[in-house]
């Protein structure tokens, strides 16, 4: 039996290598597809082959691309047509690779040569695939007569295959557009060319832009053979065509406009289907450009209109998209206003949500543009228009699972609203919240989505509370007063629409609405206390959800605020993971937050876990457990995050590094060790008198004569300005970190300098100049930072007048700094989002030549001869949208050549250190470079005064240090790379060495 399945069985070794090539280099790897190319079966040939794409992606370097293409090209001149088929499919996958060859033209060469086979099918596929290389041998002007040779034959496939390389060219190539634009003009109006290869030849002028004349040529070619060929399919191509060439070319827009409203009345649907989405990808490229009285037309047109569901609906998404260009906003204001209101009421009361949603977000754009713009008021038909329908919309788009996409307009237009308009947004989130919290069952994809603007409503009251200057001084930053918030009324139902979600055996569909919905909680009370109430509900969510819910719930937690929820969570999570490194990285998380229960409470997270009921926790009244005094709180929450940085260090491994998560902590460590440094100063200032020497050194310096309170102050200036030095670095390290983040680190580096310019005033003369806060804040995390700030700020008001030469350091300064440090720790940490998500991961990896033989040996050079170091350089992007924030623009490479042999004292030497410093732009995320580097800097003056260069040792050391985004703006990070270069000795040296005079003594 066994042996049976075994002959069965068919074993391929060269799958089962390739499979293993994430622990091979790029050449194990190359030689495993050369092995499986020189297999005799056809089917490992094939396999082989389609494996390329797949090692171009990881290995993306000139030398392997190039190699590996002429195989490929070697296998399509000798191979079967299957084998070029598999070869056409690698170029046209491997585009972005193609500019590697280096050898282009033995490339062409090989696949050339098919172009004189007798089969037509393997010129066909030799036409396509010269097709697809296209873009790297544009003006190689043999293909160029291939593709019309073959134009002019008789076999169907070859001409099809050199109507589709035609098209490519056409693209990439000025002179073989030029070229032929009469040729196919002329198989277009031969009347031996099928129909069918008509329209195909028709797309090729669509790129025929390469120069004002040729546009213009093949313009009016194109619309001269609008009434010669006047079928539906023939129609659709030409305006087609001709719209691609508008957009091109952008002066011939309003002409292209005109036509295709023209041609708007045309009674087959196709075509006005394909114009009216020709006229949607017009006004993408040029909304400004539309000629006047089109947009008339355009609306009178949607208002006559048969069909009043599809058609109706894309003549509104034109109108919709030209309403991001404030001229069009501008003239449905002013001209077209009425015109307007009657097609946008018209489509709200129909059952049509494509077309309702389309005219409430045209009704949506115009009032915002009346508020960005600060025309007051905003005309009230709009608006009436929006309060009378969105409510009736979104009740009846909710239970049809089929009209999410048009609930996600009306929900978008809602939101866009909320921020313009204060009185809209409250009545708004009383109609979301009351729809979430009904017993109504809805989709489970449409109550996320309600809970989603839940939570973009819930930020922009966030951002408007945190808004406005901070009416008092009070230290307790947990204390806010915010009227006419919606949502402080709306959380005790929230709560309970979360309980009765998890007590009724919620599906794994209903999860993520779960963790939405708490975050949407956790967000409302940021800059509250969380009441026990609100503790036991969320422990009833816990003991229900996966652990990976309950760390997303915790994450939640950390970053608005809700430290002690969030160190049960990590606490209990650390217990039940089974990898060390999660463990040790749930144990940071669970340190941190415990050390900023101590900051906020006052209590440890041991007390609290016990006590939280009992214990006033925003210490407002006398509890029965006294809260630690603010030396002490400062003394524990150091010794905790210091044992988290030693945590985190466990965690991390050289795939996952946790480097900005690491040095995070270790700056907060720091910032609050200086403040407890300050807190020492203090207490120190009423028992330390002045020294007896301090009116003398009072007489250069006034300050002085209040003895070591000053020096200590002006030493703690230094520490904080060393702290705000550090989170500048951070933040420029952190090329990957979301906006948030960035604006975290940016309002945290200003609180440094707001500190520090207020013991400045202090214990300094003349102080610096205050700073001014960098940003506004567009989160509700970081508008609650800035009003930290401010509030920390504010306190300076409070200190002494004093003239410049009476300056006193008192009690009542020191008294100041201690409210801004209560005022600073008793404020929540926002913990960013870049701890916990990576939502962009950008990488480049450097390959430095030449390398030595063997690893670690140095690379020889000859003496008196300088080295040309060559850098390759790959960007590699994860995740699921590359660049989603900002992207590399181009790269400052640094080469750093050092010394490491002793010098020779009886030789004269120049610097041992060189610095080479090139900036070079990636394309198609692969970059290049070179250094010429002399490494002849020791000389020694021989016999006659020749100099000798000597040799040694260098230590070569290549780093990326500088990015550049395409604001550019400068991120210093990057990664190295190091060479050993060794210069042997000069012979002359020796010589001259041995010729010198004996000394006699």
């Amino acid at each position: 039996m066994s042996n049976s399945n075994l002959g069965g069985t068919r074993i391929n070794s060269f799958n089962e290598n390739f499979l293993n090539e994430c622990d091979q280099d790029a050449n194990s790897v190359l030689t495993e597809l050369d092995k499986g190319l020189r297999s005799s079966k056809i089917g490992e040939q094939c396999e082989a082959i389609v494996r390329f794409p797949k090692l171009f992606e990881k290995y993306p370097f000139p030398i392997l691309i190039n190699s590996s293409f002429l195989k490929l090209a070697e296998f399509f001149r000798y191979g079967s047509n299957l084998l070029r088929l598999w070869v056409l499919r690698v170029c046209q996958q491997s585009e972005k690779h193609l500019e590697k060859i280096l050898n282009v033209d033995e490339f062409v060469k090989r696949i050339f040569t098919v172009i004189h086979t007798n089969d037509p099918i393997a010129r066909a596929l030799a036409l396509r695939t010269l097709g697809a290389v296209a873009g790297v041998i544009p003006e190689k002007q043999q293909v160029h007569h291939a593709i019309r040779r073959a134009l002019d034959s008789h076999d169907t496939v070859e001409v099809e295959a050199a109507i589709h390389s035609s098209v490519l060219f056409a693209a990439q190539s000025k002179t073989f557009a030029i070229s032929m634009c009469s040729k196919v003009a002329s198989m277009i109006e031969s009347l031996q060319t099928p129909i069918g290869m008509k329209l195909q030849l028709i797309p090729v002028l669509r790129h025929m832009h390469h120069d004002a004349n040729t546009a213009a040529l093949v313009k009016t070619l194109c619309v001269n053979l609008l009434p010669k060929y006047p079928s539906e399919n023939f129609v659709v191509v030409i305006l087609d065509s001709l719209t691609q060439l508008s957009c091109a070319t952008l002066i011939d827009i309003p002409d292209q406009v005109n036509l295709l409203l023209s041609f708007l009345q045309d009674p087959r649907k196709r075509v006005r289907y394909q114009i009216l989405r020709s006229m949607l990808s017009l006004a993408q490229k040029g909304a400004h450009l539309w000629p006047k009285g089109a947009l008339r037309n355009l609306i009178s047109k949607a208002m006559t209109c048969n069909d009043l569901g599809n058609e109706q609906s894309l003549v509104l998404s034109v109108v919709l998209t030209l309403t991001d260009c404030p001229v069009t906003c501008n003239a449905l204001l002013n001209e077209e206003q009425s015109l307007l209101v009657e097609l946008c009421s018209n489509c709200l009361v129909l059952e049509h949500h494509t077309a309702a949603s389309q005219a409430l977000g045209i009704l949506t754009s115009l009032v915002s543009y009346c508020y960005t713009e600060k025309i007051s008021p905003p005309p009230d038909i709009y608006m009436e228009q929006i309060n009378l329908h969105l409510e009736s919309l979104i009740y009846s788009s909710l239970i049809n699972e089929k009209l999410t996409n048009e609930l996600r307009q009306y929900l978008k237009c809602g939101i866009r609203l909320s921020e313009k308009n204060f009185e809209f947004a409250e009545e708004f989130v009383e109609l979301i919240g009351g729809i979430l919290t009904d017993e109504f069952i809805y989709p489970t994809k449409h109550s996320i989505l309600m809970c989603e603007t839940l939570g973009a409503l819930c930020s922009q009251f966030c951002n408007k509370k945190y808004s406005a200057p901070p009416a008092n001084t009070s230290p307790d930053m947990m204390v806010v007063e915010e009227p006419n918030n919606p949502f402080q009324q709306l959380l005790p139902n929230l709560l309970r629409k979360l309980e009765a979600i998890v007590d009724n055996n919620f599906d794994k569909d209903e999860v993520r609405l779960v963790e939405i919905l708490s975050a949407v909680c956790l967000q409302s009370m940021l800059g509250h206390f969380m009441p026990q109430n609100v503790i036991d509900v969320f422990d009833k969510v816990a003991r229900v959800t996966s652990y990976w819910t309950q760390y997303r719930i915790a994450r939640s937690a950390s970053r608005y605020g809700q430290h002690y929820f969030a160190s049960r969570l990590y606490h209990n999570l650390s217990t039940h993971v089974s990898v060390e490194k999660l463990h040790f990285f749930l144990s940071a998380l669970a340190q941190i937050s415990k050390a900023e229960c101590i900051l906020i409470h006052g209590h440890t997270y041991e007390t609290l876990l016990h006590n939280y009921a009992a214990i006033d926790v925003s210490f407002q009244t006398m509890s029965p457990i006294q809260p630690m005094i603010i030396s002490e709180r400062l003394e524990r929450a150091v010794e905790l995050y210091w044992k988290a940085l030693a945590t985190l260090k466990a965690s991390s491994s050289p795939s996952h590094p946790l480097t900005f998560q690491s040095e995070f902590v270790r700056l907060r460590a720091t910032f609050l060790d200086t403040l407890f440094n300050l807190v020492i100063i203090k207490n120190t200032q009423s028992i330390t008198p002045p020294p007896a020497i301090a009116q003398t050194l009072a007489q250069k310096d006034q300050l002085q004569k209040f003895g070591h309170v000053t020096n200590q102050l002006r030493n703690a200036v230094k520490l904080i300005k060393s702290c705000e030095d550090m989170y500048s670095k951070l933040y420029k390290s952190a090329f990957d970190a979301d906006p948030c983040t960035l604006e975290y680190l940016e309002i945290t580096q200003h609180i440094c300098g707001i500190l520090g310019q207020s013991i400045e005033t202090i214990c300094f003369v003349q102080p610096s100049d205050p700073p001014n806060i960098p940003i506004e804040g567009s989160y509700p995390e970081t508008k609650y930072l800035i009003n930290c700030c401010k509030k920390v700020k504010k306190e300076l008001s409070h200190l002494p007048a004093e003239q410049g030469n009476l300056k006193t350091i008192t009690s009542k300064h020191t008294d100041v700094i201690m409210n801004q440090i209560e005022i600073l720790i008793r404020s929540p940490v926002c913990m960013p989002r870049f701890f916990f998500q990576v939502l962009q991961n950008t990488s480049i990896k450097l390959s430095i030549s030449p390398q030595p033989r063997t690893a670690g040996d140095p690379v020889v050079v000859q003496p008196g001869s300088s080295l040309v170091v060559k850098v390759e350089g790959v960007i590699q992007h994860y995740g699921r949208t590359p660049s989603l924030f900002r992207s590399i623009e181009a790269i400052q490479l640094t080469l750093t050549s050092q010394l490491m042999t002793a010098k020779n004292n009886e030789f004269k030497s120049a610097n041992d250190t060189i610095t080479l410093t090139q900036t070079v732009k990636p394309h198609r995320d692969f970059l290049t470079g070179s250094f010429l580097l002399p490494l002849n800097n020791m000389q020694s003056t021989g016999q006659f005064g020749a100099p000798v260069a000597v040799g040694g040792q260098w230590q070569v050391t290549l780093e990326a240090c500088g990015v550049i985004d395409g604001n550019s703006q400068l991120w210093t990070t990057g990664p190295k790379s190091t060479l050993l270069i060794r210069v042997p000795d000069d012979p002359s040296k020796q010589s001259s060495s041995s010729s010198a005079p004996i000394r006699r003594f």
